[in-house]
């Protein structure tokens, strides 16, 4: 492709290099399924779960993982696993949340992952709280058509397939912060093997459409990019038709990936989201964080959390970032990668930036989300009304039958 490095040219991010380095990869298997992701922040606190598109995978994600957990938030970032048709997807998921101990969750998605969001939100209704679609589609029909070989896809060599994925990133020239974006996705595609990314093509192309949901309107934002992106711009229409009283977060650049372009604001409207929701941050279970009390009535155990924990910097910008020991042993739940144990801030100040759009704790002030969120004029462009309500009905009436064509 045109303006986009190659894979030797590509210079790991700092910023993604200590993400790496603080927060696990966890790996559970479901049934047949192996299920990769990333889990940081409050436990207490119900989850906001990132679904990434055909070429994405958890990782793509880091810059929402680390600043909303230092904002108390929890979030969960998950790799797409080997399915091979939306039932299979749903139920999947459906089992990877029970696995985790997760019930009531909130999905923010792009793409590809935009869909399989709604898809699971048709079928699942009283699981899903709230969306965040970002640059996605209601139907596959346009997929399906322009590709006719998709039959043998199981067949196609990985270079083939791995260049149809590339092939539907935009080609440069672009801002240095959407190069930046770019160069890092191309590095996820060349990491997925073959039929990761196989099977992310079936879902795309397998006929499949999303019906009305339970979910009110109210509880949706749709934050699409306004420059360019690889879907086509009458789909993303589709949506904002489908969903009349959803929360619009219009972003005037950032491309096809804006949680890695423009992470600021990207982060900032999923915090007003959350908030808007009803979903309360915990800052005071933080590792690190102030405390609106910090008495002597504390118990020991946290008082050494504090006394071991040392803030890092990058220059001006404090890292909050650390896991407890019980975390890191995972209670019992889903192994983790083994975690580097070297002290990630002891390189050159230098190698902690990251050309991705600053620092780690770049992130959102919190006077300024209360300031937006109290404004009399909504940051996010909406006529109506939030009403944070939720139409609950029995799963067990919910079956998993996609429709073809559009609903």
């Amino acid at each position: 492709m045109k303006g986009v490095k190659g894979k030797g040219s590509f210079a790991t991010p700092g910023d993604y290099i200590y993400f790496k380095s603080i927060v696990p990869l966890h790996k559970i298997p479901v049934g047949a399924k192996q299920w990769k992701y990333y889990d940081f922040g409050p436990k207490v606190v119900p989850p906001l779960i990132c679904i990434p598109g055909t070429a994405g995978s958890a990782d793509v994600y880091y810059k929402q993982v680390m600043v909303l957990s230092m904002k108390g938030y929890r979030v969960i970032s998950v790799d797409i696993p080997r399915v091979w048709n939306h039932h299979e997807w749903v139920h999947s998921f459906e089992k990877f949340l029970d696995a985790i101990n997760v019930h009531h969750i909130h999905l923010y998605g792009s793409a590809l992952g935009g869909f399989l969001a709604q898809l699971f939100a048709q079928h699942r209704p009283r699981r899903v709280k709230s969306l965040v679609l970002s640059n996605t589609f209601l139907d596959t029909t346009s997929f399906s058509a322009a590709m006719p070989w998709s039959p043998v896809l199981s067949w196609t060599p990985s270079f083939l397939v791995k260049r149809y994925v590339l092939t539907g990133i935009r080609d440069g020239p672009h801002e240095p912060f959407i190069a930046d974006s770019v160069d890092f996705v191309v590095s996820q595609v060349e990491a997925l093997s073959r039929d990761d990314l196989a099977s992310r093509l079936t879902l795309t192309v397998d006929s499949a459409s999303v019906a009305p949901l339970l979910l009110q309107d109210g509880s949706i934002t749709i934050m699409d990019t306004n420059d360019y992106c690889a879907i086509p711009q009458h789909l993303k229409d589709e949506v904002g038709e489908r969903y009349p009283g959803a929360r619009r977060a219009d972003l005037k650049s950032g491309g096809d990936f804006p949680f890695l372009s423009r992470p600021d604001e990207v982060n900032l409207h999923l915090q007003l989201h959350l908030r808007r929701v009803g979903v309360e941050p915990r800052p005071d279970l933080v590792p690190g964080a102030p405390r609106s009390t910090d008495t002597e009535s504390s118990t020991v155990e946290n008082q050494r959390a504090y006394d071991t924990f040392q803030p890092r910097h990058y220059e001006s910008n404090s890292v909050v970032a650390s896991q407890s020991a019980d975390d890191n042993e995972n209670n019992g739940t889903p192994s983790s990668d083994d975690q580097d144990e070297s002290d990630p801030f002891k390189a050159d100040e230098s190698s902690r930036r990251g050309p991705l759009l600053g620092y780690v704790t770049e992130d959102v002030d919190d006077k300024a989300a209360d300031a937006a969120e109290n404004s009399t004029t909504d940051p996010l462009n909406s006529n109506t009304t939030v009403d944070t309500g939720n139409q609950l009905v029995d799963d067990s009436e919910s079956s998993v039958n996609i429709k073809d064509g559009l609903s």
